[in-house]
């Protein structure tokens, strides 16, 4: 029987994670010179893909080619990244890697691989300047080992690839708001597993999807305790002025079940239930979230859309919540210290 972790305890033991995806393969590249990466979500062999754009201010590549009416049936790999746009290029170091394994959509003359895209803003964390490009992508594919013996190594989490610099609760200022990270979580029925890895950057804060306990978000003024954003706004507490694109939730739901290019799009569009279980407020008009749905269908079975579709969510809601409670405070020279879970005083 599959249960949902729902204490904290509960959450932090999951075990199940995307790699355990039949097909799938991850590798983060982590900045040392500031809070940045990216992470590379692999399927050489190809995936049929999808995409849901729910927040205001994306920053994605080859997202079109992904509505279900499109020429194009596979995907080769999903980069998510930080560096807001500059970011994006990340992708072409994937595309690289994967022309090198063989991979890609074949054109007789050679392959291309296909690698969609999505980036967050992390730019105000240190020097905008260093930021993903090619070669990050590029090591982001050498670090997901494929063709290791143990197909399922647990994927890093925490402050770590695109959620380097991720950071959460930043409606009244980032100087009041918390560390944010990226996350995995996954659940398996009948012999079909579904997967999710999130980073999360968002405006709002971040909750047990199972109780609503505030995890991270936005601080008091004294930055002692967690303020509560919907609480806030709901008082008519005045907000910031919020930078444009300067949040998002970025992520990939994948799946070993045989879907289509149709039901893929619609796992992405019901995995944003998950993050709206977790996030409060979510897909605002300064967020970019976007979530990505792969089918590898490698473990050769179908669910119904109601079961891959519960799982989805499911995997999303528990992810998210994984990239808090694993994410690392964070300390830039001239900068407030950001606070995470793990370290910071809750009220009450």
């Amino acid at each position: 029987m599959v249960t949902s972790p729902q204490s904290i305890a509960q959450l932090l033991a999951h075990d199940g994670h995307i790699a355990r995806v039949q097909g799938i393969r991850v590798g983060h590249f982590t900045h040392s010179r500031r809070p940045t990466g990216c992470t590379a979500v692999l399927c050489p062999d190809g995936a049929v893909g999808g995409v849901d754009v729910r927040g205001a201010a994306p920053g994605t590549r080859e997202t079109d080619l992904l509505h279900p009416s499109n020429l194009v049936q596979e995907v080769h790999g999903i980069m998510l990244a930080g560096g807001s746009a500059w970011g994006l290029d990340a992708a072409t170091g994937a595309v690289r890697w994967l022309e090198e394994q063989g991979a890609g959509l074949n054109i007789g003359v050679g392959r291309i691989p296909l690698v969609p895209a999505a980036v967050l803003f992390d730019v105000m964390l240190g020097d905008m300047r260093i930021r993903p490009d090619a070669a990050a992508g590029y090591a982001a594919c050498q670090n997901a080992n494929i063709g290791n013996a143990d197909l399922n190594d647990r994927p890093a989490e925490g402050s770590v690839g695109a959620g380097a610099g991720a950071v959460v609760g930043k409606v009244f200022g980032l100087e009041r708001a918390m560390k944010g990270g990226i996350g995995t979580a996954s659940f398996t029925v009948d012999g079909v597993t579904v997967g999710a890895i999130i980073a999360c950057n968002a405006l709002g804060d971040v909750l047990n999807p199972f109780n609503g306990e505030l995890l991270a978000g936005a601080r008091t003024a004294d930055g002692q305790y967690l303020r509560g954003t919907r609480d806030a706004l709901l008082a008519g507490e005045e907000h910031c002025p919020i930078l444009a694109a300067s949040n998002t939730t970025i992520g990939v739901i994948a799946t070993d079940a045989i879907i289509t290019k149709a039901q893929a799009h619609r796992l992405a569009v019901v995995a944003h239930d998950g993050l709206a279980r977790a996030i409060n407020p979510v897909h605002t008009m300064s967020d970019g979230d976007s979530l990505f749905a792969l089918g590898t269908g490698k473990s050769g079975k179908s669910l119904g859309m109601m079961t891959l579709s519960t799982l989805a969510a499911e995997a999303v809601a528990v992810a998210t919540a994984r990239a808090i409670l694993l994410a690392q405070s964070v300390q830039i020279a001239g900068q407030a210290k950001l606070p995470c879970y793990q370290n910071f005083k809750t009220q009450g």
